[in-house]
This record gives C-alpha cells, sequence and structure tokens, in this order.
C-alpha cells in the first residue's frame, strides 16, 4: 500500500512530537530526582540530639521517627547523637562534645549543624557555647531553654536530699538504664542522673544555664528578639509546638493533655512555646505537641498540619541555602 506524502509528512510530525516529549519527561523526571537528592544536603553533617530518655532507636524505631531517613534521602549526611537518657545539661553536654569529635574525624567535616529535640535543645546550646569552632548551627525543636512548669512541679513535690527523693532518683534511673540497654547501649557508658535532668529542666536550673550559655537566647521571656548569627559565629534556630491533644488514635495524648494543664499558657504538653524561643524563631503554634514533634508516636499526629518530618528537611534545605 502506497503512502501518501501527507501522511509521511504527519507520521514524521507524531513521530518527532513523541521524541520530543519524551526527552521533555525525562529532564523533568531527572531534574526531579536530582532535587529530591541534594534538598536536604548541608555543607555540614546533621547531628540529631534526643531528649529526656531519649535514644538512638528501639527495636528499628527512632526517636526521630523516620526523620534520619528522609533526611538522608534528600542528601543530608545524618548521625543520631550518643549522650544519656538522663542528666544534667552540661554532663550532657560534654559527652555531646565527645560524639561531635567522633564524627568530626569520621566525616572529615569542620563542624556540625545540631538539631535538638526537648533536652537536647539545651544540650546542643552547651556544646555551641563551649566549642563554637566546632558547631555551624543549633536548631531546638521544642526546647526547654527557660525551663518546664512540669519539671518546676516534680521538683517541688521532693525536697532535696530527702528520701522520697532518693528513691524516686533509683527508680526513674533504672529506667533510662532500661532505655539504654533496648537501645543497644551500655549504662555504664553513659551514666544516669535524673535528678541532675529535673534540676537542670526545672526554670531556676535553665536560667542558670542561661547565664552562662547565652548565645542565641531573647532578652527576656517570651520574646522573640533571639539573634540568628550570635557573637560565637554560631546559628541559632527553633520551633515548637503548641497543642497538648492532637489525635485520638495516639496513646500519648491523653497524657501530654494532663500533663499540660501544669501551664497557663499555650503550650505542647511539657514546655511552654514562650520557653522554646531561641535565635530565630521560625514557628511556635504548629498543631503539634511534644512528641508530634519528632513524629511520635509512629508518625501518628495531627490530621490537618505539617508532616514533623518535613519540617526538619525544610530546616536542613535552609541550612543548606545558608552554606551550613
Amino acid at each position: 500500500m502506497r503512502i501518501s506524502k501527507n501522511n509521511r509528512a504527519r507520521n514524521a510530525l507524531i513521530v518527532t512530537l513523541l521524541v520530543i516529549t519524551s526527552a521533555v519527561s525525562s529532564l523533568i523526571v531527572g531534574a526531579g530526582q536530582v532535587f529530591a537528592g541534594t534538598y536536604a544536603k548541608t555543607e555540614n553533617p546533621i547531628v540529631l540530639v534526643h531528649g529526656l530518655f531519649g535514644f538512638e532507636d528501639i527495636l528499628f524505631v527512632d526517636y526521630f521517627y523516620k526523620v534520619p531517613h528522609k533526611l538522608s534521602r534528600n542528601g543530608a549526611v545524618v548521625y543520631i547523637a550518643e549522650v544519656s537518657p538522663a542528666n544534667s545539661t552540661e554532663v550532657r553536654g560534654e559527652q555531646l562534645l565527645e560524639y561531635i569529635d567522633e564524627v568530626l574525624a569520621l566525616s572529615g567535616a569542620d563542624k556540625v549543624n545540631l538539631i535538638g529535640h526537648s533536652h537536647g535543645g539545651p544540650t546542643a546550646r552547651y556544646a555551641a557555647s563551649v566549642a563554637p569552632e566546632k558547631v555551624a548551627s543549633v536548631s531546638s525543636v521544642a526546647g526547654v531553654n527557660w525551663g518546664s512548669k512540669v519539671a518546676d512541679e516534680l521538683r517541688d513535690a521532693f525536697a532535696e536530699g530527702s528520701v522520697g527523693e532518693g528513691a524516686a532518683g533509683v527508680v526513674v534511673n533504672a529506667f533510662a538504664n532500661i532505655i539504654e540497654i533496648a537501645s543497644g547501649s551500655d549504662p555504664r557508658d553513659k551514666p544516669t542522673d535524673s535528678i541532675a535532668a529535673l534540676d537542670s529542666l526545672s526554670t531556676a536550673g535553665s536560667v542558670a544555664f542561661n547565664q552562662k550559655y547565652p548565645e542565641g537566647m531573647p532578652t527576656a521571656y517570651c520574646r522573640n528578639d533571639g539573634k540568628m548569627l550570635a557573637e560565637n559565629g554560631v546559628y541559632y534556630f527553633s520551633w515548637s509546638g503548641g497543642r497538648t491533644y492532637t489525635n485520638a488514635l495516639d496513646i500519648v495524648d491523653p497524657f501530654l493533655a494532663i500533663t499540660g494543664t501544669a501551664f497557663k499558657e499555650p503550650n505542647d504538653g511539657l514546655v511552654s512555646t514562650c520557653s522554646s524561643h531561641l535565635g530565630k524563631v521560625l514557628k511556635d503554634n504548629y498543631k503539634m505537641n511534644h512528641m508530634d514533634e519528632v513524629n511520635q508516636s509512629f508518625g501518628i499526629t495531627h490530621w490537618f498540619e505539617t508532616d514533623p518530618v518535613d519540617v526538619f528537611v525544610r530546616q536542613a534545605n535552609r541550612l543548606k541555602r545558608l552554606g551550613l
């Protein structure tokens, strides 16, 4: 069968359009893959620092649930700090400095970006204040930067040096040690002191800490005038939630709703939004409670709020754009 010149021209045009469409599609897909692979690729490694009773992972469940995986998938080099699940900010900070030295030796980097949740915030601040030459930035996620009313009430419940305080310390230390063992750590390597942790997380303890290590802190409680770039050359950021009960399917939410009654102001169940302020406050009223902020429990968070994991990824991109 003969094919007319018009048909041949039409067929040639169709083939040409298909080739062009295929090429453009490949470019778009390729560009998307490049973007997905480098979006969170910071200049310096990211070190995640857990809070009170935190861990790296237990039975393959991360404390920062799915956060390290997504950061890595988007190009970041991620480490999870090994610090005591319960101890003073200074002790945990010294442990973090040791871990940072290991990361720098392993990665060949000059500095790290620290992202700390809860007590991990002040812990990261300590490391940055003592050794700013090793830290590019500190991002505090619901950091206990001005203390916690919950810690205050617990501190007031036990007289210092009393039998009750001693007994409570033994029980809570044992719990912290169980967490360490379950996560594959030796409690003897990272000693626990729950009473020291409680003192650090109290308002009085936090205020005393801030006087020694003031970088990034606002001039007064609930103010938003902390410096993003502090005098020590370290960048400071913070974000937090302002809800206690966010998902009826999360078994932890009722407990946070109860502890949240200790506050007379917006809070996430354990930390007030004002206490979380540090450096550049990115947002302090996410529909998240203290566990949601690290995507717990098991990713069960508010149905109509930003995915907590994406908040970490966007912060990594922010650090990348700053050359950090």
